[in-house]
């Protein structure tokens, strides 16, 4: 019964591990609120949404992967999604752009 119990627990806390995981690797974004933070014109915004949802499915990949292959997947989406973004943003929108970026990465954990 002991046994049971430790490997239900166990069980639980690595379901719970696997959808925090996951969970760090979601990049949705509120489109509205980047728009109003960048100033975005209505012709970027759709550009914007376009690459950001290339990139929200990449990460989502990287967060499905293995956990030795996680980082450069991560590193590879971040290259390609600011590559992309650099295109289509303004010097000033795309500082404030990495910097929104870099704050999220920081705080999901996902920069080691």
């Amino acid at each position: 019964m002991a046994v049971l119990s430790m490997t239900m627990t166990f069980a639980e806390n690595e379901e719970l591990n696997t959808t925090n995981t996951a969970n760090a690797y979601k990049m949705t974004v509120n489109y509205s609120r980047l728009a109003d933070a960048l100033c975005l014109s209505i012709d970027q915004l759709e550009a914007v949404q376009d690459i950001h949802s290339e990139f929200c499915a990449d990460m989502m990949n990287a967060g499905n992967a293995n956990a030795d292959e996680r980082k450069p997947m991560v590193e590879k989406a971040l290259q390609k999604d600011l590559k992309h973004m650099r295109y289509v943003l303004t010097e000033n929108q795309y500082r404030k752009y990495l910097m929104l970026l870099n704050v999220t990465i920081s705080n999901r954990g996902l920069e080691k």
